[in-house]
């Protein structure tokens, strides 16, 4: 390998490190809990079935109205109890907003039961999450 060529892998490599880097540093912290079906009627598309990847949005992230249909990607991080020490599965999920989680709403995010139980263990009830759009 040329050494112009060899100077220009190293700048990209960087790059993409630094990339990965503010992508995990640009990453909300919050708390995720569960809802159960059924899902429809929602507030955002009414009785139209978006499936079980989705979730209700907090006041945090509701903005009135401006996270319908918005994707989050979410996080398990940790538990938030003594009940379940370690409830958290590994892996993201992506979730659609579709409804509204009203004031007195326990989590950030309130996810279907299939979403959440995809990331962690349903029996934690309430979860350490990192989530971003």
């Amino acid at each position: 390998m040329t050494e112009g060529k060899s100077a220009l892998m190293m700048m990209l490599m960087m790059m993409v490190l630094i990339m990965a880097m503010a992508m995990v540093a640009s990453a909300a912290q919050g708390t995720a809990t569960f809802y159960t079906p059924p899902y429809v009627p929602s507030s955002c598309n009414g009785f139209q079935n978006d499936g079980v990847m989705i979730a209700a949005a907090s006041d945090t992230i509701w903005n009135n109205r401006q996270a319908c249909n918005k994707r989050y990607s979410v996080r398990c991080t940790g538990a938030t109890n003594a009940g379940v020490p370690q409830p958290c599965r590994g892996g993201t999920i992506i979730v659609k907003v579709v409804d509204y989680c009203p004031k007195g709403c326990q989590g950030t995010i309130d996810l279907s039961q299939e979403a959440f139980a995809m990331i962690a263990d349903p029996r934690a009830g309430k979860i350490k999450i990192e989530y971003n759009q």
